[in-house]
């Protein structure tokens, strides 16, 4: 008796077992056509599965195509689900809208039947039992008469009835429709982010490929040189730097000038601009000074929607002179999230990139000036200037 429970138990167990495997063993491919919503659930899970798992090892030109491929096969599962939710939902309307109109078509009919018998009622007045039993010839003219009032009346009562169910049904399927009709706008906007961020994964890729020329060893050149940036922001703010004290600046007096072009932990020109208090990194955005000619192009775009924020609410100067150009702003910024190599390394932008109307980078407060440099896989210039109440400003990728 015991190994027949066990036996049991065994293939319980087996059955399970085996629901599980076929319940997660979708794979990252392409939908059969017709998928049903849950087939595409489990691709979009295991494609995302998939993503997780590269992204562990995103060291390579190929290994960060393969992600960006992979989400590309997500946004486009998510559309096609969507998409079947839309004609799902569309369907449904139409049927509901028939349901409706047959319904409002039996409304119509009812009414009219029931101002007939109403004014029929009106004409013959009220008929009660005494009536009855006065006007008959006999008993069972009596009975039959009594009878067919009574079916007359439950007539009625079933026509009241009916009306009053086909009422709340009509009410009910309007209700529905109104509903699924809110579901399927939403749906359609939803379909059109979705679509916008297939769209930029999709740009990304090809930026990707034009920035890299397709080669892994410009990859690698773009990786080592954010990580050796990373590296040596945070070796400068820990005071692991050589740095020489110059003299003392005023506010908006020329202290350096940008690197034109590539340089140490640098693909092109800029200047990274940093505010620290004690030592810790700080918005510059909240002591820059507003009201200045600038141009945002640190998004997919310059002056696209998807821009870091650009709120300077202070009242320091600007290390450059105007126009000036953000590249990245503070933060987890649009560049930390599309562009892998950064996403490689950081994961937050202590600082602010900008570019200037011209290469001369000045002093945004009095205090003191110190040259600097750090050497990691290079060595890396920078200025400090060091101001009233533990406030430090720090430019990076700078000649003086």
């Amino acid at each position: 008796m015991k190994q027949k429970i066990l036996l049991i138990l065994f293939f319980i167990f087996l059955q399970i077992f085996s629901f599980r495997i076929g319940v997660f063993a979708a794979e990252c491919t392409t939908p059969r056509e017709g998928a049903t919503r849950e087939e595409l659930e489990d691709i979009i899970r295991a494609c995302e599965a998939q993503i997780g798992e590269t992204k562990k090892q995103v060291d390579s030109l190929s290994r960060e195509i393969g992600i960006i491929d992979g989400q590309i096969r997500v946004a486009q599962l998510k559309i096609s689900q969507t998409e079947y939710q839309i004609r799902t939902l569309e369907e449904e309307i139409v049927n509901l809208s028939g349901k409706i109109e047959r319904l409002d078509g039996s409304l119509d009919y009812l009414s009219r039947v029931l101002l007939d018998r109403v004014a029929e009622s009106y004409k013959r007045n009220k008929v009660d039992a005494i009536t009855i039993l006065f006007s008959s010839r006999n008993v069972s003219d009596f009975v039959a008469r009594y009878r067919y009032l009574q079916k007359i009346q439950l007539h009625d009562r079933e026509l009241l009835l009916s009306m009053e169910q086909t009422r709340t049904s009509y009410d009910e399927q309007k209700s529905l429709k109104e509903q699924k009709q809110e579901e399927l706008e939403k749906l359609q906007a939803q379909l059109l982010t979705q679509k916008k961020q297939l769209d930029i994964q999709v740009a990304n890729r090809k930026r990707i490929l034009e920035e890299t020329r397709g080669k892994e060893a410009v990859y690698q050149q773009f990786l080592a040189s954010a990580k050796g940036e990373l590296e040596a922001i945070l070796g400068i703010l820990e005071g692991k730097g050589r740095e020489e004290r110059i003299k003392d600046v005023s506010e908006g007096e020329k202290i350096a000038s940008v690197i034109y072009g590539a340089s140490c932990n640098s693909n092109g020109t800029h200047l990274h601009f940093m505010i620290t208090k004690d030592g810790k990194p700080l918005n510059p955005f909240s002591y820059l000074k507003g009201g200045i000619n600038y141009e945002n192009c640190s998004g997919s775009s310059c002056g696209s929607a998807d821009a870091d924020p650009f709120n300077p609410q202070g009242d320091w100067g600007w290390p450059l002179n105007e126009k000036i150009r953000l590249t990245q702003g503070y933060g987890y910024t649009w560049a930390i999230q599309h562009i892998p190599w950064l996403r490689a390394i950081y994961t937050f932008h202590n600082g602010i990139d900008l570019q200037g109307g011209s290469l001369d980078v000045r002093a945004t407060k009095k205090g003191a000036l110190y040259w600097g440099s750090y050497v990691g896989r290079c060595t890396l210039k920078y200025v400090k200037v060091e101001h009233e109440d533990g406030f430090s400003s720090y430019y990076l990728h700078v000649n003086y």
